[in-house]
């Protein structure tokens, strides 16, 4: 262990050795410093410390050879330069008490998280919004929470945009416009994101950060290591995420004080990617969470090429930093590398703008934070070596680690419960449906309405030809008995003109009734 007076953390050697006091590290750190010059070593002896100590550690793997923390290391002639060196006594080799995770589920346990869990800031920032974007995609979330719809995936977000974009003029007295155009826009942000298999990142079982609080039967903390080889081809993916789970830490943890060691340590690879094209409300957030979140015992960790990478609202809230070598062949390097140099307390042995760019590999400038909370003045020192193997591991021990780690049956298989896309699918079906209902009953009426006309028109008829029979037998009882007053005496009656005309006339009017009689029934019935 390099645990050595009263518990401090040794970490390097230069003409003197330098300590970490466990008591500060929760006033975060930078590795920083050019490929190549020892940021993963530095990385790995500092992790593994912390574990050494009872602290669980996180840490994200974007090169893979981090797997190599489940395996004791091997002695090679740069370690055992380094031992002598330094006079390490009782250097022992060994492994670590390791779990592994990995967003796609390949080489880990599953992460996943649900787009609420996420919350519209960083959904924003990973699908590339701009501020009229992400205002809009807010009144989405905001909508959904009165609304207790839980967003999970990906297409309860595509329901909820499709419903409150539908319904737009019932939301806006309340929530604010919400314009089809930016709709539209943040649906097809979405399908971009899904072409990139961005389903898999959402979802439940959700990743819980209390299962990273854990330790070995020697008391070691636990290190959760999350495989980034693919991850890390999708930078904006990447940095989301992890700024995500240190949001988490923070919400999730109650505030602890001043405590002898930190209870997490996180480690935050390539960190310039975190700030990259970010918006200034973004960096103000992730300043604001670096800085509070110390008082809830995390200590935050960013590595990356250049102090510069980093926001001074950031940076200004490191304590701890170990600075490999820096290259300055062009200006934009050389500006960089007197930042880097004037951020150190300055040692008269030697000058720092010049050693910085003299270190070996393995080599750093080390300034920490002393018992008062005072950066210590700056020491050229060498890095102490890891105890556990610096190369990568089979993928079959990974696999192993897997299968037997007791999260194995948490997070192997997805769940999908009753969400947004349930509720609002469910409800346009029955709305549909009652839509169709209404529609029938409609039709049903108004048939009934053209049958009562029918009817009517056909009642009108009726009664029509009931006054012409009536008129017609009028005529025919006084034509009648005119014709008996006027008979011969043969006792023969002869039909008249005027007989032979109305009864032609009669007949043709009795024809014609009831053709239209017929006619309007039959048309009724059919």
């Amino acid at each position: 262990m390099y645990m050595k007076d009263e518990g401090k953390i040794w970490l390097a050697t230069g003409d003197e050795r330098v300590y970490l006091n466990p008591s500060m590290a929760n006033r975060h750190g930078l590795i920083a410093g050019a490929t190549g010059t020892g940021k993963t070593v530095t990385l790995k002896v500092i992790a593994e410390s912390f574990s050494d100590l009872g602290v669980p550690v996180f840490v994200a793997d974007i090169k893979g050879d981090l797997t190599g923390m489940c395996q004791p290391g091997a002695e090679n002639k740069h370690i055992r330069r380094s031992i002598d060196t330094m006079h390490i006594e009782n250097f022992d080799y060994c492994s670590y008490p390791v779990r592994f995770f990995d967003v796609y589920g390949k080489n880990g346990h599953p992460v996943r998280t649900t787009i609420s869990e996420m919350g519209p800031e960083l959904i924003a920032r990973l699908l590339g919004l701009n501020d009229t974007q992400s205002g809009v995609l807010r009144i989405i979330f905001r909508i959904a929470d009165d609304k207790g719809m839980l967003l999970l995936d990906l297409k309860d977000l595509r329901s909820m945009l499709q419903y409150v974009g539908d319904n737009a003029n019932e939301f806006k007295l309340t929530y604010g416009n919400v314009s089809p155009q930016t709709v539209g826009s943040i649906q097809r942000a979405l399908l971009t994101l899904e072409d990139e298999g961005g389903d898999v990142y959402f979802g439940e079982p959700s990743l819980e950060l209390a299962d990273w609080f854990d330790w070995d039967a020697e008391g070691r903390g636990v290190m959760n290591i999350l495989e980034c080889q693919e991850l890390f081809q999708h930078p904006l993916l990447y940095s989301t995420f992890l700024l995500w789970m240190l949001s988490e830490l923070y919400e999730m943890l109650p505030e602890a004080g001043d405590l002898d060691k930190p209870k997490i340590a996180f480690f935050f690879d390539e960190a310039h990617l975190l700030f990259n094209d970010a918006p200034k409300a973004l960096i103000e957030k992730v300043e604001q969470v670096v800085r509070l979140i110390r008082s809830k015992g995390v200590s935050v960790w960013f590595i990356s090429q250049n102090p510069s990478d980093v926001p001074e609202t950031v940076l200004s809230q490191i304590g701890n930093r170990v600075q490999h070598a820096l290259r300055a062949y062009t200006p934009n390097e050389q500006k960089a590398l007197r930042y880097a140099a004037r951020s150190f307390r300055a040692n008269e042995k030697f000058d720092t703008e010049r050693v910085l760019q003299e270190l070996a590999t393995g080599e750093a400038l080390v300034s920490v934070l002393d018992e008062k909370g005072v950066p210590t003045v700056v020491e050229r020192a060498g890095i102490l070596p890891p105890r556990s193997s610096m190369n990568a591991v089979e993928p079959e021990a990974v696999q192993a680690a897997i299968f037997s780690s007791p999260l194995r049956d948490k997070y192997a298989q997805v769940v999908d419960r009753e969400s947004a896309y349930e509720i609002l699918t469910a409800a346009h079906a029955e709305a549909q449906a009652q839509a169709e209902e209404e529609q029938k009953q409609l039709a049903e009426e108004q048939a009934q309405l053209q049958q009562e006309k029918e009817m009517t028109e056909l009642e009108k008829q009726r009664l029509k030809l009931e006054k012409e029979k009536e008129k017609l037998a009028a005529e025919r009882e006084k034509l009648s008995q005119k014709a008996k007053r006027t008979t011969t005496s043969s006792g023969r009656k002869k039909t008249t003109v005027m007989e032979k005309t109305i009864n032609s006339a009669a007949n043709t009017i009795g024809r014609e009734i009831g053709k239209k009689l017929i006619r309007g029934i039959l048309g009724n019935l059919k």
